[in-house]
């Protein structure tokens, strides 16, 4: 019998890096680390109040030395020299500007400490107005190429961020020969690009949020994009025109890398990708499953078989051939803030603490602070839902799916003098899980069937209560998946296939799959009052849509 072989499933989230080290026979996983982003830890680099949300490539790169260190380092030399391939998720869409050779320019001279020449993080909403004037424009378009992306384009997206970032910094503009995604970057990185015509760029990231489809033959018209902003009249267009699956090789990694993360120069890199896409696949998803990776935000995945006339879903974040599984069409929507809602009703609680001065420690804030949300949970389990409860739009990041508005912001309303800290906080959860449900009947109105839900990330690991009543809003089983690392899981699998260990995705899957560990049922003496909360959530957005407008 031969020796054990390992990939590493590397998963770049919004605060930090996870890397997983996973045995590909049986999906044993051996290994995990995590490690924070420094800068970002700090607060650089962003403007929370003007929505300006940019992070460092260096802590992109110091993370992913320490954590595939720190994780092999818990193993053996058996398992460091049994890998064979390195997977790659992060979040999106997070793009950069990049020179000639590939290199963001926040790595080059004089922009070191520019926010614009960093990554723009998928929460960065800066780009608010280009968002809307790109769909305005798309109306007088001979050509409708918003339509395989739900109709509307988003300010997190590659597009908007671009035409901002040029309007805003013209040193950027004029010294950026590209854009890139962090998804693509990092496989680029590894295997030692130098030129950045050659960088494999992923079809999750082109087609869900830089327009990317084989109807155009790749990219939207140079005439189109210079229509959009002049800025874009020499964006080269052709460096985008092929777009990768995840399960096709990137390269291997070079001497440099290899040295700095103790493996061998064999080691094979695989396209990257978004990491709810790729936690999909760790997930097990499933045609008729919706995968909801719930973590800060959400993100949800669906599958669904190739039909010769695709389909088109209206609001949602694109469908794209090959997106999440080679060879069918991935269909992606999610909310812009889940766990960021509880987050920052937390910090709004602990606020008064930092005045405590001596008289408390940072150790006992720290000790308030994280006993904060799990205090409340268990309060807010024991209140019964009524039908005069206050009522919340979860929309403080704005409003991902269905139908993208980044200019929305959050309702608290009926509120009264016994509205007490747990009746909030069971409002922005059940806030949240009515988001939930507008995506799931989205999808069902426009004819995709869900018949159950399959929850990963940490919020769905964390929070029974939360996940009780999301069962209980959507009125469908969620079966929560049993990997704490589900996203890093499907890095690793699409590894596995790139390294030639499995001919499929399918296969990795089944042979890797960790399993569920858990499945949510609802309770149907809820269904009456969560259906009368729900119309009032309803109600209310479209009150407040109305008076934005």
């Amino acid at each position: 019998m031969g020796a054990s072989q390992y990939t590493i499933g590397l998963d770049f989230g919004s605060d930090s890096v996870r890397a997983l080290v996973v045995n590909v026979d049986t999906g044993e996983e051996v290994c995990t680390a995590v490690s924070n982003y420094k800068r970002w830890a700090a607060g650089q680099y962003c403007i929370p109040h003007k929505n300006q949300f940019r992070q460092h490539p260096k802590d992109y790169i110091e993370s992913m030395i320490e954590v595939v260190n720190a994780a092999l380092d818990q193993t053996d030399n058996d398992v460091r020299e049994g890998i064979i391939g390195i997977g790659v998720d992060t979040t999106g869409s997070t793009p950069c500007p990049v020179d000639g050779a590939g290199i963001p320019l926040a790595l080059t001279a004089g922009f070191e400490e520019n926010p614009n020449a960093m990554f723009h993080l998928w929460k960065d909403h800066t780009a608010i107005n280009e968002a809307a004037e790109i769909n305005e424009k798309n109306k007088d378009s001979d050509v409708d190429y918003l339509k395989y992306v739900g109709g509307i384009y988003s300010s997190e997206w590659f597009w908007a961020k671009i035409i901002h970032t040029n309007r805003a910094d013209e040193d950027v503009r004029n010294s950026a020969y590209t854009w890139v995604e962090h998804c693509d970057w990092i496989p680029f990185m590894l295997t030692g690009g130098s030129d950045a015509t050659e960088m494999k760029r992923s079809v999750c990231a082109a087609g869900h949020k830089a327009l990317w489809h084989q109807e155009f033959e790749g990219m939207p018209s140079k005439d189109f994009l210079t229509k959009l902003d002049s800025s874009l009249a020499n964006f080269k267009i052709e460096l985008l025109k092929e777009a990768h699956t995840s399960d096709e090789v990137a390269g291997s990694l070079n001497e440099e890398w290899a040295d700095k993360l103790g493996l061998s120069s064999k080691v094979v890199v695989a396209v990257g990708a978004y990491d709810a896409h790729m936690g999909a696949v760790g997930g097990e998803i499933e045609s008729g499953f919706l995968s909801k990776v719930i973590g800060t935000s959400t993100c949800d995945i669906m599958v669904a078989p190739l039909e010769p006339n695709e389909h088109l879903v209206k609001g949602i974040c694109g469908q794209v051939n090959g997106s999440v599984i080679p060879g069918m069409l991935g269909l992606e929507a999610g909310q812009s803030a889940f766990g960021d809602v509880y987050a920052w009703f937390k910090q709004l609680l602990v606020w008064p603490l930092k005045y405590a001065g001596d008289s408390i420690s940072e150790a006992a804030i720290k000790e308030i602070s994280d006993a904060i949300i799990p205090n409340l949970a268990k309060e807010a389990e024991q209140i019964a839902p009524e039908t005069d409860d206050a009522v919340v739009l979860d929309w403080l990041n704005g409003r991902r799916s269905p139908d993208a508005d980044q200019s929305l912001k959050g309702v608290l309303s009926g509120l009264n003098l016994g509205t007490d800290a747990p009746r909030v906080f069971k409002s922005l959860v059940e806030a949240t899980c009515f988001g939930a449900r507008k995506i799931t009947e989205r999808f069902d109105d426009e004819g995709v069937e869900i018949k159950g839900v399959i929850a990963l990330g940490g919020v769905a690991k964390k929070s029974a209560y939360v996940m009780q009543t999301l069962s209980d809003v959507l009125q469908m089983p969620i079966k929560v998946g049993k990997s704490e690392q589900t996203c890093a899981l499907g890095a690793a699998m699409f590894a596995a296939v790139a390294a030639g260990k499995y001919n499929r995705v399918e296969e990795a899957m089944k042979n890797m799959g960790a399993g569920f560990e858990k499945t949510y049922q609802p309770n149907k003496a809820r269904v009456d009052v969560y259906n009368h909360l729900y119309a009032r959530y309803c109600n209310l957005g479209a009150a407040i849509e109305s008076i934005e407008e």
